[in-house]
């Protein structure tokens, strides 16, 4: 029997201290215009990546063989923090040094990938401090941290947010056990905030089951929900259309080809619209690349260093 293996070890680092507040300013732009991608059929790919120990730019090296376009629809910067920030005793933004060099380079980590037509995203996940999406002690906490996310988005010209509920530790630092209010409260703000813009599901932690309130449901703001165990088939719990979901989840190079290959079919064969992989690294990993693509969209990947 197949057991599921738990999707990542956390590698964000743990941090020293709260966030100070992000600097207003002059904002980022996206720069020039994306240049149109060749076009494919077929699921839209996600692509995380682990900025403590690679580039964002693996993303953008990996097209199709038949017609060039790019195998990767959306890459995702793994990972910013949620810190509990002791005065206002709610959660807090935070970048550790990888994450913030990611930022502060866009125009050669983010912009290059943008110009391919490629979704550049931020994740944002706990940090063993009792802060999570789930137990902001009230509705204004929640709306202040969601103008912290919206902000950062404009600042750097990112294409959205990706909520991944894990590691919060709730009940340290004195903090709450989660309430059915805040995650409701969060999306809800951050929605209004950036209307054209994307928010994703990693779809567990307390703040995924928790997505009703006072006659709020905020399942229609997500633009995507997806499984968190690699190698593994799991529908999300959430009542998106099929073309917004993945239930498949693949980590690059440690779930086998075969079983890559197995869930892209599935995902074809079965309708739904998102293929989830974890962890791109700077290798070739071609052959662990075309093992989804030929099912996904009928082709071999090609490599570009």
């Amino acid at each position: 029997m197949f057991t599921p293996v738990r999707r990542r070890v956390r590698t964000a680092a743990l941090a020293l201290s709260a966030i100070a507040a992000l600097a207003l300013g002059a904002t980022a732009t996206s720069g020039a215009a994306a240049a149109p991608a060749a076009a494919k059929q077929g699921p839209t790919s996600v692509a995380y990546v682990e900025v403590n120990n690679n580039s964002m730019l693996n993303v953008g090296k990996y097209t199709l063989t038949n017609g060039g376009a790019n195998v990767f629809d959306i890459a995702v910067i793994f990972a910013a923090n949620i810190n509990y920030d002791a005065g206002t005793k709610a959660g807090t933004l935070y970048f550790n040094p990888n994450v913030q060099r990611v930022l502060d380079n866009a125009a050669t980590q983010i912009r290059p990938l943008q110009q391919k037509g490629i979704k550049v995203v931020l994740s944002v996940l706990g940090n063993h401090q009792g802060s999570g999406f789930a137990n902001f002690p009230s509705q204004q906490t929640a709306s202040v941290f969601a103008k912290q996310l919206s902000d950062t988005v404009t600042k750097y010209g990112l294409d959205g947010i990706d909520f991944d509920d894990e590691y919060a530790d709730y009940g340290n630092n004195g903090t709450t056990q989660p309430n059915a209010s805040s995650f409701v409260y969060l999306v809800s703000a951050l929605r209004a905030n950036m209307p054209g813009k994307i928010i994703s599901l990693y779809n567990i932690g307390p703040a995924a089951s928790r997505l009703s309130y006072g006659g709020v449901d905020v399942t229609s703001k997500f633009d995507y929900a997806w499984n968190p165990y690699y190698g593994s088939w799991q529908v999300p719990g959430i009542a998106l259309p099929k073309s917004k979901l993945s239930p498949a989840a693949v980590q690059i190079g440690g779930t086998s080809q075969s079983t890559a290959a197995s869930l892209a079919a599935r995902t074809v064969s079965e309708g739904y619209g998102v293929f989830l992989t974890y962890n791109l690294d700077g290798t070739d990993r071609t052959a662990d690349v075309s093992a989804f693509t030929k099912n996904l969209y009928g082709s071999a990947a090609r490599y570009t260093p």
